[in-house]
């Protein structure tokens, strides 16, 4: 519903008291006890005691309307694309038909970007044509020498044949350009940092699409700025995931972990969780070399419909040698009113009845230095 005037938003003053008084709304999940005050969130939009206490009162007062003669000017909403004066807008060819019910199998759209040279990325917006059927958009930048779906015909949506290696279909070492998922804003990232899509590149956009009972026609665009000011850091988009679990039938709090070991110093400048349905809480954690453990963050209570990215207010340094450990738990149980089916076995799998147990971060490095490149473990 619109909240834009008082008209609109008169009706639901009760249940707007509830919602933040119960911290439902604003959507955000890290639990502040676990919080470091040396690496403070810059994208908290929790409200203050104070301002949670001036909602309760005017909608238990009757939400009067208050003076004419006070109200604020009127916001101005941005028509269409949240970032203004977009460089550059890749937007799929054709459509994707996406029924009105069943599973949709994953679909891979090549768009060529026709860069003749470099281009250092500040701001990314992604704006699916059919919001309510996308349930995410991973935007990969696959290089002129990337091998990965040359069977693909750009522009035409592809779904790679199920008796394909697991880890032809699931895995590629392309860099990410950004991951869309619901109430992730658009990206801005810091000055002197950009993501690099090299000359001759094309965009692969991996599309899930899950049906609402209504058909849908879906054109999903990409919106580019690129950085004014010279690229000092190059920003990697990193994961670490498992995908070798059982979640028994009824399991309340079944916990799945992942570890591994930066192979060079980085700094971190965002954290990601991914879960579907029965995710219920997720863990980032890091030692340093020869140091103790160390909250990076808690997301105590995920929520499949929020999925938010954590951005730190200042980069976080990573030491070469930093153990970083994730730690997802899930809700197997009729306890949990979101899960497909409670009396089943949950795997790993591409489709929301299936689970995932994904950590996405962003980091930077130096400007030279690729994803493969920052892979390299020196003695």
């Amino acid at each position: 519903m619109p909240l834009l005037t008082y008209r609109q938003t008169r009706p639901w003053a009760s249940a707007i008291r509830e919602q933040v008084l119960e911290r439902h709304m604003p959507p955000w999940f890290a639990d502040p006890r676990s919080a470091n005050p040396q690496w403070p969130l810059a994208n908290d939009p929790s409200l203050t005691r104070a301002e949670i206490d001036t909602l309760s009162k005017w909608a238990k007062s009757g939400a009067p309307a208050g003076s004419p003669s006070n109200a604020p000017k009127p916001r101005v909403w941005p028509v269409g694309w949240s970032i203004p004066k977009l460089d550059a807008v890749f937007e799929m060819p054709r459509a994707f038909d996406v029924p009105a019910s069943g599973e949709v199998e994953y679909q891979y759209v090549v768009i060529p970007t026709g860069f003749t040279e470099d281009k250092w990325v500040q701001q990314v917006e992604v704006r699916p044509g059919a919001r309510s059927v996308v349930h995410h958009a991973v935007i990969y930048i696959r290089e002129p020498s990337s091998r990965w779906l040359r069977e693909a015909k750009p522009g035409i949506p592809y779904s790679i044949p199920e008796d394909e290696p697991e880890h032809r279909r699931l895995w590629t070492t392309s860099d990410l350009l950004v991951v869309y998922a619901p109430g992730n804003p658009p990206v801005r990232l810091p000055q002197g940092m950009a993501k690099l899509i090299p000359a001759r590149s094309d965009l692969v956009l991996q599309m899930h699409y899950q049906p609402n009972g209504h058909a849908a026609h879906d054109k999903t665009r990409v919106g580019l700025v690129f950085s004014r000011k010279p690229v000092q850091k190059r920003v990697l988009t990193l994961q670490m995931g498992n995908d070798r679990f059982i979640i028994p039938p009824g399991h309340p709090h079944f916990p799945v972990e992942v570890s591994g070991t930066l192979p060079n110093r980085a700094e971190l400048l965002s954290l990601f969780p991914h879960m579907h349905l029965r995710g219920s809480s997720f863990e980032f954690d890091m030692i340093p070399p020869g140091g103790k453990r160390q909250v990076l963050l808690l997301v105590d209570h995920y929520s499949f419909h929020w999925q938010l990215s954590y951005q730190f207010a200042k980069p976080v340094p990573l030491a070469a040698g930093t153990r970083l450990d994730w730690l997802a738990y899930y809700d197997n149980s009729a306890g949990n009113p979101d899960n497909p089916d409670p009396t089943e076995a949950v795997r790993y799998g591409e489709q929301s009845r299936s689970e995932m147990m994904i950590g996405f971060f962003d980091v930077a490095v130096p400007r030279d230095v690729d994803k493969q490149r920052f892979f390299v473990r020196r003695r």
